[in-house]
């Protein structure tokens, strides 16, 4: 299933970086920014999360949430996040259920070699639980700027 701009997103269940369940439906009448990606602590998912971190101010005051989404585990998580000092949560995706949900879970190439991978996608979602857009060439150090479209 291939997702687009004004599909309903879909609802999923995941555990944060403390072990708490989080769903879709708890950011109803909240936009949202979920932002898939490879692996804590690369450079260029470092780069990204930074990015959002450091723009975080000028995301709430435009009333959005933001999560982060890999397969890394809960301890993974929790290192990035007081590593980097992220100030939002990032989900547990290890049975992939949610990456599969929004297909980003595909063949990926790096250096010749291809495998199976997340594909660095990020979706924003209306307060209605609408797709209002989705970016699929991320540009690490300038993503918050894609998203907040500066």
């Amino acid at each position: 299933m291939t997702l687009e701009i004004g599909n309903k997103a879909p609802n999923f269940k995941a555990l944060d970086q403390n072990g708490k369940e989080r769903t879709l439906e708890e950011f109803s009448s909240k936009k949202l920014v979920i932002f898939f990606y490879p692996k804590d602590s690369t450079p260029g998912c470092t780069a990204e999360a930074c990015g959002l971190r450091d723009s975080y101010v000028r995301f709430q005051a435009q009333g959005y949430e933001i999560l982060g989404v890999s397969k890394d585990s809960e301890k993974s998580h929790k290192k990035f996040i007081d590593k980097y000092d992220l100030p939002f949560d990032l989900l547990v995706d290890e049975n992939l259920r949610v990456c599969k949900a929004f297909g980003v879970w595909g063949m990926k190439k790096f250096m010749g070699r291809e495998f199976m991978g997340i594909i660095r996608t990020t979706f924003i979602v209306d307060e209605n639980g609408m797709l209002e857009d989705i970016i699929t060439k991320v540009k690490t150090k300038e993503h918050a700027a894609q998203i907040l479209k500066d």
